[in-house]
């Protein structure tokens, strides 16, 4: 399986578009080579990079989405795809939040999972609450990291 940008490549720098900085939207997202088996998808974007004294744990959550249709091909700029669900970020917010770093440049992991079901999750539901839902449902995993540092 297989998570790229069409915007930025991996280990590469997010544009300022798709940051605080600038329009705070998610970037566009291509989705391939879906493992066999697999019922949908899910979605993780963070920063593991925080400082401890902004977050205790040391990883803010940007955005988190599950029940992605495994037909999904493209995550297009500024939208979730039609049926996915959008949990709650490190704000408590569901939508996708920018990359902001405080301090220097961070690094922005998108983790996309290939699950073997679908999930019955509230939408006030976190990173925590989908990786314990996802237990034991993970057929296929792919990662996508940008690089981001305010000027």
């Amino acid at each position: 399986m297989k998570i790229t940008s069409s915007v930025f490549g991996n280990r590469e720098k997010i544009p300022s578009k798709y940051t605080c900085d600038g329009g705070n939207i998610n970037p566009e997202l291509l989705i391939s080579d879906v493992p066999e088996g697999a019922k949908s998808l899910a979605l993780i974007m963070d920063d593991p990079d925080v400082p401890k004294a902004i977050h205790p744990e040391g990883i803010w959550v940007h955005w988190i989405m599950w029940n992605i249709s495994i037909e999904t091909k493209v995550i297009a700029e500024n939208s979730a795809p039609d049926g996915a669900v959008v949990g709650a970020n490190s704000r408590g917010n569901n939508k996708y939040a920018g990359p902001c770093p405080p301090d220097r440049e961070h690094r922005y992991f998108f983790k996309l999972y290939a699950l073997d079901t679908t999930l019955d999750l509230p939408v006030t539901t976190g990173k925590e609450g989908l990786l314990q839902a996802t237990e034991g449902h993970v057929i296929g995993s792919a990662e996508l990291i940008g690089l981001y540092e305010r000027i």
